[in-house]
């Protein structure tokens, strides 16, 4: 049970986002080429397996961004803190808190006013993390929001603290670079003039690092991957055959994208019961399952220029594979 849900509105609340499943994977299967949005890898086996990818010797996202919040904490936070007024930090995409537990510990050390505002669409998450924190850190003040990122801004909105909005983890990559900077002028529309962004970004390096990430020997991001078509079978009574499909990760060092795909290993229809419908697969037909974008300093400045953004600052770690930089909006 989501704690931090009304029991009388889980049913309701369980229908309606079955019911978006449903009809966003009618809409990608429906397409040419197929394909499945990334936000749902996330149910406990995917949250599970996401935390294992972080672990993997070849992941270096993780360490690298580790590194820079562990060694760059005390800048970081004095950035961010900047006055003795109190302030929201809004996290988006909040997980186990793994990184972000550095800065919410240092934070509480140099006594700053702040609520920690941590917003996942994965329930099983959020709860996880709040029954951490409350373990960890009694004396942090936790609100969390199970919502869409914008639906949780538009309501934070209303009252008129700072935000500092943190976007860790290279979630960014996840989109194209034009939704990159849609997504990024959303966020800015509903942020004030003295509100910040700090964001996780996975750099441009040597090809064969970036797609050892997501390739690994041991399997977990094709798992992770397969995952999705398991969860189509369990919620929506698909009869996905998951050893027909195989895992195919490709990355282009002149965009910056790597892309994961699935792909149709024979000619097979699957059926989808709550949708009553069936789809068809050609023998080597591709299911497009994620982006994971790569930035130069470069692509990133134009990006906070293009999305109503001015950049403060860029930390790195010690290899450079990777950033944590803060924008402020820009007057």
């Amino acid at each position: 049970m989501n704690k931090f849900m009304d029991p009388d509105q889980q049913e309701p609340e369980k229908h309606t986002h079955l019911k978006t499943f449903a009809k966003e994977i009618n809409e990608g299967l429906s397409q040419s080429p197929k394909r499945i949005s990334s936000k749902y890898f996330y149910n406990k086996r995917g949250d599970e397996l996401f935390q294992s990818i972080m672990r993997m010797e070849e992941y270096y996202l993780t360490d690298a961004e580790f590194e820079i919040l562990s060694l760059q904490k005390e800048e970081i936070a004095e950035a961010i803190k900047y006055s003795d007024g109190k302030f929201q930090l809004v996290e988006f995409g909040a997980g186990d808190g793994y990184k972000t537990k550095i800065l919410l510990n240092y934070l509480l050390e140099m006594g700053a006013n702040f609520e920690y505002v941590p917003i996942d669409i994965s329930a099983n998450a959020l709860t996880q993390l709040c029954e951490d924190l409350a373990s960890e850190m009694p004396d942090l003040k936790v609100n969390p929001l199970g919502k869409e990122y914008f639906k949780a801004l538009d309501d934070l909105k209303a009252n008129e603290l700072r935000k500092v909005v943190l976007f860790l983890g290279s979630n960014i990559g996840n989109f194209s670079l034009q939704v990159a900077q849609d997504f990024l002028k959303e966020i800015s529309s509903r942020l004030n003039s003295n509100d910040l962004l700090l964001m996780g970004v996975d750099l441009k390096k040597d090809p064969h690092v970036i797609l050892a990430a997501y390739n690994d020997s041991d399997g977990i991001t094709k798992a992770f991957n397969i995952n999705v078509l398991n969860r189509i079978n369990e919620e929506l009574g698909g009869d996905f055959d998951i050893f027909n499909f195989e895992h195919f990760p490709v990355y282009d060092p002149v965009t910056g994208s790597t892309k994961s795909y699935l792909i149709s290993k024979r000619p097979q229809t699957v059926s989808i019961a709550e949708l009553d419908k069936q789809f068809y697969f050609d023998q080597g037909e591709p299911i497009d399952m994620e982006v994971s974008q790569k930035y130069s300093t470069k692509d990133l400045n134009s990006l906070a220029e293009n999305s109503g953004y001015e950049v403060i600052k860029y930390y790195y770690d010690c290899k450079n594979y990777f950033t944590d930089t803060l924008w402020k909006i820009k007057s």
